[in-house]
């Protein structure tokens, strides 16, 4: 059963009638993804969340990388070249922080602008960022892979316990494509607003919804369609689609009805909506 906060939260979204604009690991289109420079250039463009993801270091503290790994394609050593990659949860947060992942500029995406000394930050420096914005914040775990992250149970505590102490429940939906990371968090924070990711599969996105009490459904975009949308919204379940970055892409989610695009282009997709009249 839902939350008397999460049903005020889907209330209140609806009433509000335009599409909430999540930026992908800040701004990635445009800046380094994941640092504090693409936060800051996404709070600049207006968006409504700030979409990014958790590891956790040696010494328990959660930074805000996608990989578990500090990858040489993104990130500078200590020594200012690329190395091999480093597991993330094998390294203190003073080692993390020797790393420079802000100079390299990703080649997927062109506009990028490289922002050279930015380090990885941990969650609590993100959260610090804004009084306002909401927070959309991905758990990694790797149930193959478990040196790679804290078994669902602790990485749900240590989360937790930071969101609490940084005062933001309201303003948080945590995701994964884990669903015991979400049954976790529901039992240590239980205001909390949770999402289930889905990948490249048309799954029985109702009865999924349904099985785990999730507010939230946020499928890869090319696999949902506006039947979906309409038997989520029945159930007052909230549908945040995935990495839609062109306007073909945002015309058809919007047709469906999604509630949230999640984009690398958040200040493009602003852009649009204002355009079509849909950003208020």
């Amino acid at each position: 059963m839902k939350t008397l906060l999460a049903l005020a939260l889907l209330s209140a979204a609806s009433a509000d009638a335009r599409v909430l604009v999540h930026g992908h690991r800040g701004s990635r289109g445009t800046r380094p993804e994941n640092t504090l420079a693409a936060f800051r250039e996404a709070l600049r463009a207006g968006v409504d969340v700030l979409e990014l993801d958790l590891a956790v270091t040696k010494d328990d503290v959660l930074v805000v990388s996608h990989d578990p790994l500090l990858e040489p394609a993104l990130c500078l050593g200590p020594d200012g070249k690329p190395g091999a990659p480093v597991l993330i949860r094998s390294l203190t947060l003073a080692e993390v922080k020797a790393y420079d992942c802000g100079s390299l500029k990703n080649p997927r995406f062109p506009r990028q602008v490289p922002q050279p000394g930015e380090r990885i930050p941990t969650l609590a420096e993100v959260l610090a960022l804004s009084p306002t914005v909401r927070f959309n914040i991905e758990t990694k775990v790797f149930p193959a892979h478990p040196e790679a992250a804290p078994d669902p149970a602790q990485f749900a505590t240590v989360l937790a316990f930071a969101l609490h102490k940084a005062k933001v429940i309201d303003r948080v939906v945590v995701q994964s494509f884990d669903r015991r990371t979400l049954e976790a968090v529901k039992r240590f924070a239980p205001g909390v607003r949770t999402a289930m990711l889905t990948s490249d599969n048309l799954v029985d996105f109702a009865a999924l919804a349904k099985a785990g009490s999730f507010d939230v459904i946020s499928p890869d975009a090319d696999w949902i369609t506006k039947d979906d949308v309409a038997a989520l919204h029945a159930m007052n379940v909230q549908v945040a689609p995935w990495t839609v970055n062109d306007e073909a892409g945002w015309a058809r989610v919007l047709e469906m009805g999604v509630d949230a695009i999640i984009t690398d282009y958040p200040e493009d997709l602003i852009a649009y909506l204002k355009k079509k009249g849909l950003w208020k």
